[in-house]
């Protein structure tokens, strides 16, 4: 009798677990889950990305949509490629490129899908009396700046983060609007993600 009483409390538990979940995981905007054999996820959103769609403009996600960088100025010399114009800061050697969306010889980030995406900069001036400001710039316009100006140090880096929201195809890139980085910019570093896709 008591193991039945038990069975019956324990089984009234399942039930109101199960409910809860099954009412909190359900509304318009969240992933539907459905498990078999294998795990499938599917995206309530419609794809823009031709590969990977359906007819009922779903996809499926998986491990490919994965977007990260690091990249770092392991040389202190100015390259002849940082060009007057553009002012672009450019760095020599990749730390991680998953996805492959940052180009190293342009050192501009290319969005692969609409999302919101974490940026991360730390440009650091050597021997340079110069304050300097750094800025993320997104398809041209900048979004973020930082400065560094201290005359007195030999070493000062210019230092922000912030979330944007870009399309497929924006592109984000680091300019040096104001000063110079004559003395060189070793040590600094950028690096990028996506959060999550739109």
């Amino acid at each position: 009798m008591l193991n039945c009483l038990r069975c019956k409390q324990v089984g009234v538990v399942i039930a109101i677990v199960c409910y809860v979940k099954m009412f909190w995981g359900q509304n318009d905007t969240e992933p539907i889950v459905l498990e078999g054999k294998c795990l499938v996820v599917c995206d309530s959103t419609p794809s823009t990305e031709p590969a990977g769609g359906n007819a009922l403009g779903m996809s499926v996600r998986s491990g490919t949509g994965r977007v990260a960088f690091s990249a770092i100025r392991n040389t202190n010399h100015e390259p002849s490629e940082m060009s007057n114009r553009t002012m672009t800061i450019y760095f020599d050697q990749i730390l991680v490129n998953v996805g492959g969306h940052f180009d190293p010889a342009r050192s501009i980030f290319v969005a692969p899908r609409k999302g919101v995406y974490s940026f991360s900069f730390h440009v650091v001036k050597v021997y340079n009396r110069q304050t300097i400001q750094v800025s993320l710039v997104l398809n041209g316009w900048p979004v973020i700046s930082a400065f560094a100006g201290d005359q007195d140090v030999t070493r000062e880096a210019a230092t922000n983060a912030g979330l944007v929201i870009m399309e497929r195809g924006d592109k984000a890139y680091l300019k040096l609007e104001r000063g110079n980085l004559m003395g060189g910019w070793k040590y600094s570093t950028f690096s990028g993600f996506l959060v999550f896709p739109l």
